[in-house]
């Protein structure tokens, strides 16, 4: 992952910790208070969100424990498309040109330029060049796509 994505990552968990995980225990606690536990709807929410909170601050902590930080800048990887290089594409059919940087699994965000290693498009780009078109399967068909520039940033 990138360290901007390595970032977030980290700020999440912090909220999650400082204060979701204490609210969720005050919630229960309170929950708690209102008698019968086994048909107190409360209880039973506040249950079920400690149960994702806690699922969630142990998946964020499995992936920060196991996480590559790639910085583009220092990549060498001769004009090619690999993860952390940002690519200038034109579609062939439309002329229309977009720019993406492919990015983790868990940095992914389309309307941010941030497309996953693992979608279809840069599956299809990783490993190519300036000046290559490549075909990429999309859900309303196949489509192509120039690519303009590679940088690393």
């Amino acid at each position: 992952m990138t360290a901007p994505g390595l970032q977030r990552l980290a700020d999440e968990l912090r909220q999650l910790k400082s204060t979701e995980r204490p609210s969720i225990i005050r919630q229960i606690a309170e929950a708690r208070t209102h008698g019968d536990l086994s048909e107190n709807a409360e209880y039973h929410a506040a249950r079920e969100r400690q149960s994702f909170i806690e699922g969630r601050i142990a998946e964020i902590e499995s992936k920060l424990a196991n996480a590559q930080v790639i910085d583009p800048k220092l990549l060498d990887a001769d004009g090619r498309c690999v993860f952390g290089s940002t690519v200038d594409l034109q579609e062939q059919a439309s002329g229309d040109k977009v720019t993406y940087q492919i990015v983790g699994d868990d940095e992914a965000d389309i309307k941010h330029g941030k497309i996953s290693i693992g979608s279809p498009i840069a599956r299809a780009l990783i490993g190519k060049y300036a000046g290559d078109v490549v075909e990429v399967q999309a859900p309303g068909g196949m489509r192509e796509f120039e690519i303009i520039d590679v940088r690393y940033e």
